[in-house]
């Protein structure tokens, strides 16, 4: 079972910058072997894919929303990962989820464990 908490949300004004963690306890899967991917959702829309890094880092996701404002980031002897979100705009508002996929890739799908949430305001 992977378990992951996220932490680093809060209320910023709009061209602020917020870095979310995820931490995990994966107590039968290796961290480092997991894709980690960071997904978001506002009210009334459906959850969508932000950012993804691959289990070595070696490849890194953005939908295009966020693509050139947010970085993804990990380290695995610390068994967390990062998004560094500047240049926030409104529309960034949302809850914002850490994910994890056992295949490693850390591409847009194939999440299989979710963390609870970290809320995410940006103010005009």
């Amino acid at each position: 079972q992977v378990q992951l908490a996220e932490s680093g949300g809060g209320l910023v004004q709009a061209g602020g910058s917020l870095r979310l963690s995820c931490t995990t306890s994966a107590s039968n899967v290796a961290f480092n072997l997991l894709g980690i991917g960071w997904f978001r959702q506002a009210p009334g829309k459906e959850r969508e894919f932000v950012a993804g890094i691959s289990w070595n880092s070696r490849n890194t996701y953005y939908s295009d929303s966020v693509m050139g404002r947010f970085t993804i980031a990990r380290v695995n002897a610390e068994n967390e990962a990062y998004l560094q979100m500047n240049g926030l705009k409104t529309e960034d508002t949302a809850i914002y989820y850490c994910a994890a996929d056992p295949s490693g890739l850390g591409e847009k799908s194939e999440y299989k464990h979710w963390g609870q949430g970290t809320q995410v305001t940006v103010s005009s």
